[in-house]
């Protein structure tokens, strides 16, 4: 009797593409001379979540050094949060810039 061959499955193996993750930007307050510290404060507490003692560390950042990074977002949350609070600060009257740049 012949031998047969027993047949072998073959499984391809699994490609992986890895993506390059999207890039960051930062996200600065820009200091000028007449925003109210305590609404810089308030900014970044409500749109950047942070305590009010790292919001009052980053207000002093601003004023002291010119800038203050609030944080390191995707594209897309980097321009929401730019452009909440540049309506935020016009809605109340105040020149507070916010920008962001690529990190």
């Amino acid at each position: 009797m012949p031998k047969t061959r027993s047949q072998e499955t073959v499984f391809a193996e699994p490609t992986t593409t890895r993506q390059k993750p999207p890039p960051l930007f930062k996200v600065l307050l820009l200091n000028d001379d007449f925003t109210p510290m305590d609404f810089v404060v308030e900014v970044l507490q409500k749109f950047f979540a942070k305590t009010r003692e790292q919001a009052t560390q980053i207000m002093l950042k601003v004023h002291n050094e010119g800038a203050g990074l609030c944080g390191i977002y995707t594209r897309d949350i980097a321009e929401t949060k730019v452009n909440q609070v540049a309506t935020y600060a016009q809605e109340h009257q105040h020149p507070l810039q916010c920008v962001m740049e690529e990190n």
